[in-house]
């Protein structure tokens, strides 16, 4: 099926002037109310834009996502993973970046818009080790926009109500998926029997 698109000028005709409280809400820096939202969220996502397409990247850690530096500069330790580093590659090319930051139990989340670099200083990764083991890279942004996005996207979702999440048993595993998308070359029962220990020496 095709569908037709429409122009800017539309798109005015259809939503019309936005209210007066989704602009004035956005900051160039972290006012104390934003700062205590990303100090409170585990989780976020960061979208960034490269020469081979977009990426958006789930980052989380217990106690807090992101080092604030300061009220205009964010870091993020880039800890272990399945060195894809689709976002680093991203980064390097291209440093705009968004982030999403999510607080569970809370409606409000907090959008991020900024430029990042990433870099291997040995002071600072230093001073990002977990459990005694230092990221291999950081990712250092600087704010260009910050402001919370209103709870109406979480309350459609019920995100957080329990009687609504889905059961484990009720999802394809990590092995099937695998499995499924490499005509049973990789994943299988093997893999997902395997994964909870291998998680856990590549959490820090």
């Amino acid at each position: 099926m095709k569908w037709t698109p429409i122009d800017d000028e539309t798109l005015n005709t259809i939503y019309g002037e936005p209210v007066p409280a989704s602009l004035v809400k956005e900051t160039d820096h972290l006012i104390a109310s934003y700062r205590a939202l990303i100090e409170a969220s585990p989780f976020f996502a960061l979208a960034s834009a490269g020469p081979d397409g977009l990426d958006c990247s789930p980052r989380g850690e217990r106690g807090g996502a992101v080092t604030i530096a300061d009220e205009r500069t964010l870091i993020i330790p880039d800890r272990r993973g399945n060195n894809r580093i689709d976002t680093l590659r991203n980064i390097v090319a291209d440093p705009r970046v968004a982030l999403l930051f999510l607080i569970p139990g809370s409606g409000t989340t907090l959008r991020v818009n900024g430029r990042a670099i990433v870099t291997i200083d040995a002071e600072l990764l230093e001073s990002l080790a977990l459990n005694g083991k230092m990221p291999r890279s950081a990712i250092v942004i600087s704010i260009d926009s910050v402001y919370f996005q209103c709870a109406r996207a979480v309350m459609r979702a019920d995100l957080w109500n329990p009687e609504h999440h889905a059961l484990a048993e009720s999802l394809p595993t990590a092995g099937e998926i695998l499995a499924e998308a490499s005509d049973n070359e990789l994943g299988g029962a093997a893999y997902d029997r395997q994964w909870p220990q291998r998680a856990a020496r590549t959490l820090d």
